[in-house]
């Protein structure tokens, strides 16, 4: 008989298919952040439309240059003690090869690298919402630098890098769940516990400005959430980012129908904006479970999801804490919500063969599920609010008061979001400077 051979395993290939596929991902979890900046934009009085709109925009910048420079490497470097990463030839991506492969997988370092970029880009823009109306924009600009460098960076080595204490743990988070949604809600409820409220809130109506606003930003989170979760599979050789692209769209569908169905028995109406919120939640919560549950769990997460939402965004006015836009009732509890969950309805079909209570596994997912939870949440909170207070102490996070009445938009960016000078331009007899004053007065109760 002749001696046994033993072949070592093929070296995985660049793969020209998965390598496009992760750049449109990647290309379409960017497009995510001006959605998410119009569907800021819209919920906000008009006066503050603009600042909105560069709150979302001005992290594509900064974040991207801290990625390019250390970022990258803090969050998917060589482990250092389960809890940041770091490989110096990632500094500045100086010393990586154009098809030098991502380990384990068949697309190039710079690829994932760019992909996950645009992870690190919509998370602080995410915490925005919470602050509509009242924080100096030189403010934002220096708590997302820390922020992201003090808070997102490790937490993403937690949860996705190699030797990650939460991944070596084996918490489930498909694709940011805990990361950016918990991390982002957290953040931002740390925030305006530090900064106060508005001036006016439950007092003033403070209703969105452009609903038609709200609706197109939605749509567009809707369009690009598909390149943020089935992408996060990093190429689709096996069906596993087909399952997650086909429970993102359930789950969102549920949620949004759950949302205005409780909206409706609560009070009365279908509106847009539940339907817009509604559909928010439901991509929040599927984000972390889209891989581990079936077609049937993912009506059951967004259905869960768009009701649990529906009723925490009230609890801002139940508790007094002014979430402007309510990024803790939508991200932070959907995000909690997803990542639970999964210890109930994981299939053990998808992702992996681990099993939630529902399909015979116990509740050991579970605990590791609420151990990835609070961990993030609790340190995203206290960590935000320290850099909140030490900002808030050294230059001031707010605007003044005057300022914050007369408009942050004129304050901070010297500009308007609509101009009605010429909207009087066909009436006899009357001011069109006075028709325009009278119609921004109007605008801005």
């Amino acid at each position: 008989m002749a001696p046994a051979i033993t072949l070592a395993a093929e070296a995985p290939k660049l793969s020209a298919a998965n390598t496009g596929f992760m750049l449109i991902a990647s290309a379409l979890v960017l497009i995510m952040t001006p959605g998410l900046a119009f569907f800021y934009g819209g919920m906000v009085r008009v006066k503050s439309t603009l600042n909105m709109l560069m709150m979302s925009f001005i992290s594509m910048g900064i974040i991207t240059i801290l990625w390019v420079l250390y970022g990258f490497s803090l969050a998917f470097g060589t482990d250092k003690g389960s809890f940041i990463g770091w490989t110096s030839d990632w500094v500045g991506l100086s010393n990586i090869g154009l098809t030098e492969l991502w380990p384990g997988y068949t697309i190039p370092i710079f690829v994932f690298m760019v992909f996950q970029l645009m992870f690190a880009i919509i998370t602080p823009a995410l915490i925005s919402g919470a602050l509509a109306d009242r924080v100096k924009f030189t403010a934002w600009a220096l708590f997302i630098t820390l922020w992201a460098t003090v808070v997102y960076f490790p937490v993403a080595h937690w949860v996705w890098g190699t030797g990650g204490w939460a991944f070596d743990l084996g918490v489930i988070d498909f694709a940011g769940g805990t990361a950016v949604h918990i991390n982002a809600g957290a953040a931002a409820l740390g925030v305006i516990l530090v900064i106060g409220k508005r001036v006016g809130f439950k007092k003033d109506p403070m209703r969105p400005h452009s609903l038609p606003l709200v609706m197109l930003g939605s749509g567009l989170l809707w369009f690009g959430w598909f390149g943020f979760n089935a992408g996060s599979w990093l190429g689709n050789d096996d069906g596993v980012g087909a399952l997650m692209f086909v429970n993102t769209q359930i789950a969102t569908a549920a949620a949004m129908l759950a949302w205005l169905i409780y909206e409706k028995i609560r009070h009365g109406a279908f509106t847009t904006l539940g339907a817009a919120s509604g559909a928010v939640a439901g991509l929040v919560a599927i984000t972390p479970s889209g891989g581990a549950v079936s077609p049937l769990g993912a009506i059951a997460v967004g259905a869960i999801a768009g009701v649990v939402c529906a009723m925490a965004v009230g609890l801002k006015y139940k508790f007094g804490y002014d979430d402007s836009l309510d990024v803790v009732g939508v991200h932070l509890v959907g995000g909690v919500i997803g990542s639970l969950l999964i210890g109930f309805f994981a299939s053990g079909k998808g992702q992996s063969t681990v099993e939630g209570l529902f399909y015979g596994g116990g509740l050991t997912q579970f605990w590791k599920q609420c151990a990835g939870v609070f961990a993030v949440l609790g340190y995203s909170l206290v960590v935000s609010a320290i850099l909140a207070f030490i900002i808030d102490k050294t230059m001031g996070m707010r605007v003044t008061e005057d300022e914050e009445i007369a408009g942050i938009d004129q304050a901070e960016h010297a500009e308007t979001a609509y101009d009605f000078s010429g909207a009087g331009g066909g009436i006899v007899g009357g001011s069109v400077s006075a028709l325009a004053g009278t119609q921004s007065k109007k605008v801005d109760a």
